[in-house]
Formats: structure tokens, C-alpha cells, sequence
């Protein structure tokens, strides 16, 4: 056998090795995540609030309480996260909210949320329906759009 063939099963054997090794951790997060919206699931309530604001973040200024923040690995703690201050009743608090709804949640306007803890999993309309944000388009679609509509504006003339 000549050398090339040497490293080249030597270099197949160590990628297999990296793609089990990234399957094993997959799956040990996927069952993480799993406990932990089990956890999520068991101390939801249904509240109904006012959204005054919703914002990203950084967790030492979004205005949680200090065993939160204390809680919080120390690399998490300069990410921005979605907060949302809202009214319950009559306090003004502020809430994390989950990064799937941030977008859809509405400002300004009363809602039924599912509260966990100080985590907002889901949103509904209290009075109405919840309006889906417009969807955004992207830089090339948009300069194809424009395109569009400046060849179609010619073609009028």
C-alpha cells in the first residue's frame, strides 16, 4: 500500500469518529431539551397581560431579578435575549419570552400568554386575532423586486 491510501483511510476513520461523537451529543441534548420543556409544560399558567414593550436585550439590563441573573452562566450573561415588560394585574414586570414568538407578539395590546416561571412560551389574542408579522424578504429578493418594478415601469412608457 502506498502512503496516500494510508492517510486516506486514516483520515475516513477520524471524520466517522467526529460524526458518531456528534450524533451521541445530539441526541443527549435532544433529551436535555426534552426534559427541560417537560419541566416548562408541568408549571405553565395562563395569564392575562399587557405587553407594554418588547425588546432584545442584555440580561443584566433587561430588569430581572438579581437570582435570575445569578443563576445565569456567565457566557449567557452578555447575549441579548427577547424580553417583554409587561402588566399583570397592577405590576409592571418584566418577562423573558420564547424566540420562536417574539416577532408575532403583539406591543400595546392585551393578550392570554402561557407563562412559565418568567419564560412566555405562547401568546394569544385576547381581543382578536394576532396579526403575523409581514415576512421579510432579504436583500436579493428585494433588489429582484425593485428590478421588477423598474422594468415593468419602462415597459409602461
Amino acid at each position: 500500500m502506498s502512503t496516500g491510501w494510508i492517510v486516506f483511510i486514516v483520515v475516513v476513520v477520524i471524520l466517522a469518529a467526529i460524526i458518531v461523537a456528534l450524533i451521541l451529543l445530539g441526541r443527549k441534548a435532544q433529551k436535555r431539551q426534552e426534559e427541560q420543556q417537560a419541566q416548562l409544560d408541568a408549571m405553565k399558567q395562563t395569564m392575562t397581560m399587557l405587553i407594554i414593550d418588547k425588546k432584545r436585550m442584555k440580561l443584566k439590563d433587561a430588569g430581572l431579578p438579581q437570582s435570575v441573573i445569578d443563576q445565569t452562566p456567565k457566557l449567557l450573561r452578555g447575549s441579548k435575549l427577547p424580553i417583554l415588560k409587561v402588566r399583570i394585574g397592577n405590576r409592571v414586570m418584566s418577562l423573558i419570552c420564547d424566540e420562536k414568538i417574539f416577532d408575532s407578539v403583539p406591543t400595546k395590546k392585551e393578550v392570554k400568554a402561557s407563562v412559565s416561571g418568567i419564560y412566555v412560551t405562547e401568546v394569544k389574542g385576547l381581543h382578536g386575532k394576532i396579526q403575523a408579522p409581514p415576512q421579510k424578504k432579504g436583500f436579493f429578493r428585494d433588489l429582484i423586486s425593485k428590478a421588477q418594478e423598474k422594468a415593468g415601469a419602462k415597459m409602461v412608457k
